[in-house]
């Protein structure tokens, strides 16, 4: 099967290696344009761009030179709105980590663990221009254990996007679109200030918001820190992991013991 591949992040190289290696003839991949990255700037490639180049792959990193004609066009985690040229030209399909049409959008891991869900959904479907409303081809359900953080969920859906989408390929003609069903929720983006640390919330939502954005900041004893990793233990939260502004990261008992015996003072 002749593919266009459309997709920008970490966890989509995985799927998009799966699909090259059951043997379909990728005829281009579409990703995000360079961004600059680090303190000076410097322009870097998406890890799709580079995985496409790696292989030999014609890359694109503007959707208005899209002028193809492929048996299907396959979307994982793009971030770009597609006109009328591109889905006018060939099934489009989509790999969207939600149980649709619950977290449509571009957060629906994050929104899910930051939610404290316990469980999950990946769903193979068809692409319209209403954002995440097509029919459903595919729904493989999962797990959302209370330790899991976006990077392990991430993992565990390329896992089963990549089988989800070699299967399908294989055979299109078995799968039966089925529209989507209830009332639909909707994500958002994420933005810094997200991760500030308000500790008049629970344990449990103070961990849920460090699990889903990789990190909560806040003060101790005056001192800026990132918070890294934590658990959830007799209804407390543990501090596993942080780091203090301009230093590497350290176990909490570390951090302690540079206290110098201060009483602990989170938030201030």
């Amino acid at each position: 099967m002749k593919l266009v591949l459309m997709g920008t992040n970490d966890f989509v190289v995985p799927i998009f290696d799966v699909v090259k290696k059951a043997g379909h003839e990728i005829v281009a991949v579409f990703t995000r344009a360079p961004k600059p990255v680090g303190r000076k700037h410097i322009l870097t490639p998406s890890p799709v761009h580079i995985w496409a180049e790696s292989n030999g792959l014609t890359v694109h990193t503007n959707i208005n030179e899209y002028n193809y004609a492929p048996d299907m066009v396959v979307v994982v985690s793009y971030g770009v709105i597609l006109r009328d040229n591109v889905l006018n030209s060939a099934p489009v399909i989509n790999i969207h980590p939600s149980d649709l049409p619950r977290y449509r959008g571009p957060s629906p891991i994050r929104t899910a663990i930051f939610n404290g869900d316990k469980e999950s959904a990946v769903c193979l479907m068809k692409i319209v221009p209403e954002l995440d409303a097509g029919d459903v081809l595919m729904r493989v359900p999962f797990e959302i254990g209370e330790n899991d953080t976006n990077e392990t969920i991430e993992k565990l859906v390329s896992k089963i996007g990549s089988e989800m989408l070699v299967e399908y390929l294989s055979a299109p003609e078995k799968y039966v679109p089925v529209a989507q069903s209830g009332e639909p929720t909707f994500t958002r983006k994420f933005v810094g200030d997200d991760e500030i640390i308000d500790w008049a919330k629970s344990p449990v939502e103070i961990h849920n918001q460090i699990r889903a954005l990789g990190c909560g900041r806040t003060k101790i004893n005056g001192i800026d820190v990132k918070i890294l990793e934590t658990r959830v233990e007799n209804g407390e939260l543990k501090i596993i992991t942080l780091q203090p502004a301009g230093k590497k990261s350290m176990d909490w008992k570390s951090f302690v013991n540079g206290l110098r015996g201060e009483a602990v003072r989170m938030g201030e």
